[in-house]
């Protein structure tokens, strides 16, 4: 499947973990500062597979596969 998108936001982290909006707000804030982000960056799928080692395929797997 074609993906047209690399950033990750709380609702895939959502979908992904099974958790709630603020855990996944939070994850997302400690992404970016273990990577030395700014507040208002971005966060790729890439680096949030890294961050918590997993593939990123797995994990594009599971957000986009077809319903």
């Amino acid at each position: 499947m074609l993906i047209n998108r690399i950033v990750i936001y709380a609702q895939d982290i959502m979908i992904f973990t099974g958790r709630s909006r603020s855990y996944a707000y939070n994850v997302l804030n400690r992404v970016r500062k273990k990577l030395g982000k700014g507040k208002h960056s971005l966060i790729t799928f890439q680096e949030f597979a890294d961050f918590h080692g997993i593939p990123v395929n797995e994990l594009t797997d599971i957000l986009f596969r077809k319903q």
